[in-house]
């Protein structure tokens, strides 16, 4: 028995969701989705018990919006468990060190279920360590009880499940999406508000852009420290989102023919942004995670040690700087930044290309099997893999230069909601958009549902 079918078999004794029967309409569905993200907007409001007051004006950072959490509350851990563990067996199964062809349902199911309990285990390893370290007693004066620690660690671990139950809700056909999307698109937009409206009063009653503008003099707010939200913010968060709206709808045509249907010409579609959000969202969880990572080490060795010294400095130089202020303050760590986040922006796209089945060899067999080919070229798997990788290895590295530059940039120029942030929200608003649509048109036509195999 492999290390799959244990985490599998784990999973069974796990509580479930069982898929609706009947299928609930596309506004049961939404209302669902609703239902889901309140839930986790009140857990991100309400603290942890038996922990000291925590900081409300802290510096938001990376690791808080890729795993959309939110400090000293339920939703400490956020999504990160779940996250983690996903890109964790994506990369061994992409990597053939575990042998799975997720195409097949067996193997699907699986998957999933080793992804859910190895999800699980990292909430309560994490739990721990946060637990361990003292992180939300140290420097407070307060020395917690074994009660104390024990509930803090329940009240994370038991949170952390719950989101994964939520998204297992919202996969299983409860609702639109998987929660972990919802999630971070509602962090993005929390960040947003706060830049714009955050008001504490007698700690940071300017904090937002529009109090300060109200209370500043200045009314030409261009460029302001601390990583504090500024009009320069502002339009790189607008032009950022305008230009990722008209890059998304970009394609790449590629002429083909039907074997079947001999005459019809059609053209397949690639998107111009062939890799999506996808090689930015996995750097931001390998930034998130080393952030993560930070934090344990300076609860266990303090911040006075050497190793965190080091390590910190490392993270420091691979983290985005936080407006133009900042950046110009440090270009070293700007540059550095700039240069790590390209480089492991294309790695991670020629990655998933490969683990998705988008590279030119699994896309010549899909059009083969659905009996489309080049115009002029012979029916051979070789000859069409040969073609589109002409396209697609191009797009693969253009597109991941373009969305690592916007992100760069984005952060740079201090975007509200980080770059990472704003190019992971419009992808998914675009995604929920292509989602809803299609439910819409299933419910309009029902003669499409059954062709499609839906009803």
């Amino acid at each position: 028995m492999g290390v799959i079918d244990i985490l599998a078999a784990i999973a069974d004794r796990f509580p479930t969701i069982k898929k609706p029967a009947p299928k609930p309409t596309l506004y049961q569905r939404i209302a669902w989705t609703g239902i889901i993200l309140v839930l986790y907007l009140i857990m991100s409001n309400i603290p942890l018990y038996g922990i000291p007051e925590q900081d409300l004006t802290s510096e938001l950072t990376l690791q808080q919006i890729i795993f959309a959490s939110s400090a000293g509350t339920l939703m400490e851990l956020g999504i990160g468990p779940i996250v983690t563990a996903g890109l964790i067996l994506q990369v061994l199964v992409g990597a053939k060190i575990l042998n799975m062809d997720l195409t097949n349902p067996d193997d699907r199911r699986r998957f999933t279920a080793a992804q859910k309990s190895l999800a699980v285990l990292f909430g309560i390893f994490q739990a721990a360590m946060f637990v361990l370290g003292n992180r939300y007693w140290a420097g407070t004066g307060i020395t917690p009880t074994i009660l104390d620690k024990i509930l803090v660690m329940a009240q994370l671990s038991l949170a952390a499940f719950l989101v994964i139950m939520m998204d297992e809700m919202l996969q299983k056909g409860w609702g639109i999406g998987s929660a972990i999307s919802l999630f971070i698109l509602a962090g993005v937009a929390q960040s947003v508000m706060w830049s714009l409206l955050g008001f504490v009063p007698g700690v940071a009653a300017n904090y937002g852009l529009i109090p300060a503008l109200i209370s500043d003099a200045n009314i030409f707010l261009i460029a302001r420290p601390n990583g504090f939200p500024d009009i320069t913010g502002l339009f790189a968060t607008l032009f950022i989102i305008l230009l990722l709206v008209y890059a998304q709808a970009m394609r790449v045509e590629i002429p083909v023919t039907s074997q079947r249907l001999r005459g019809i010409r059609s053209k397949v579609p690639l998107q111009f942004i062939y890799v999506t959000n996808i090689p930015i969202l996995l750097v931001g969880i390998f930034v998130a995670d080393l952030q993560l990572l930070q934090g344990i080490i300076a609860d266990f060795a303090g911040t006075d040690s050497r190793i965190y010294q080091t390590y910190s400095n490392i993270v420091y130089y691979v983290s985005p700087p936080r407006g133009v202020v900042i950046a110009l303050q440090d270009p070293v760590r700007t540059v550095i930044y700039a240069i790590s986040w390209t480089i492991m922006s294309v790695i991670f796209g020629y990655l998933w290309v490969e683990i998705a089945g988008l590279n030119p060899r699994d896309q010549a067999d899909k059009l083969i099997k659905s009996g489309l080919e080049v115009p002029g070229m012979r029916r051979n798997p070789r000859i069409l893999e040969n073609i589109l990788g002409r396209y697609i290895y191009p797009l693969t590295l253009l597109s991941s230069l373009i969305v690592a530059a916007i992100t760069i940039v984005a952060d740079i120029f201090g975007a509200y909601g980080t770059g990472t942030g704003i190019l992971l929200a419009v992808g998914i608003i675009n995604q929920y958009y292509t989602m809803i649509s299609y439910e819409r048109a299933l419910e309009t036509y029902p003669l499409l549902r059954r062709l499609l195999g839906e009803g």
